[in-house]
């Protein structure tokens, strides 16, 4: 049996993990970074967000579109949906605490311009925002910052500790550009304090369960 939401749109919808009841979709495939580029050119259209709600079949837009905004992804955290809002006319990037039917309130208004905005976007139980480029930078709940490796990708930040993943790649032939026989590719779990400094490191890939819970396989 196939079941219909009350407003069917053709948007494929994808999991908030850490929660079974609401799922999200976005109206196009644009991220904050690309408000930049669309400035560039005039402006952007403006992005919905939309949560799915599997429990009554019901559709929420907690914005309705508006010209040069756009939504990170949501997060589930402490009994609530959390997203970001950017806003290239106003030069702000919300943090936005949300549940349908009860709450729509900011939690934090960061200037456009102090933040980067390539790979923005929000982690961790408290919610942590953050961009990793070279580096990490952490702007809510407190700022800190420290060198990434270019193979290297942030998960989550729990119990003051990042929790970060390097992939890692042997016995490849580079003059060749091929893999030899004793080419092996896995990832690696490091583990950072807010300053930077190594507190563990060990052989692991981290994935996230439908409960939120993080495994190491």
């Amino acid at each position: 049996m196939v079941r219909r939401f009350k407003e069917v749109n053709g948007k494929y919808i994808e999991k908030i993990y850490g929660q079974d009841r609401l799922a999200f979709a976005m109206s196009d495939n644009e991220d904050l970074y690309d408000l930049i580029a669309w400035s560039e050119r005039g402006g952007y259209q403006g992005a919905v967000l939309y949560f799915y709600d599997f429990e009554t079949g019901n559709v929420y837009r907690p914005f309705e579109k508006k010209r040069n905004v756009v939504y990170s992804r949501p997060e589930f955290a402490d009994g609530y949906y959390y997203f970001l809002q950017g806003d290239y006319d106003a030069k702000t990037v919300v943090l936005y605490r949300y549940f349908p039917d009860d709450i729509l309130a900011p939690v934090v208004t960061l200037p456009l311009d102090d933040v980067d905005l390539y790979n923005l976007r929000i982690v961790g139980n408290p919610v942590h925002i953050i961009s990793q480029n070279e580096a990490l930078r952490c702007y809510y709940p407190e700022a800190f910052s420290f060198p990434l490796e270019p193979n290297e990708t942030v998960c989550f930040i729990e119990d003051g500790r990042v929790y970060i993943e390097a992939w890692i790649e042997e016995g490849w032939d580079d003059e060749n550009d091929r893999a030899t026989d004793e080419y092996n590719y896995y990832h690696k779990v490091v583990v950072k304090d807010f300053h930077g400094n190594l507190i563990s490191e060990e052989i692991g890939a981290l994935g996230q369960a439908a409960d939120g819970t993080w495994w190491m396989s």
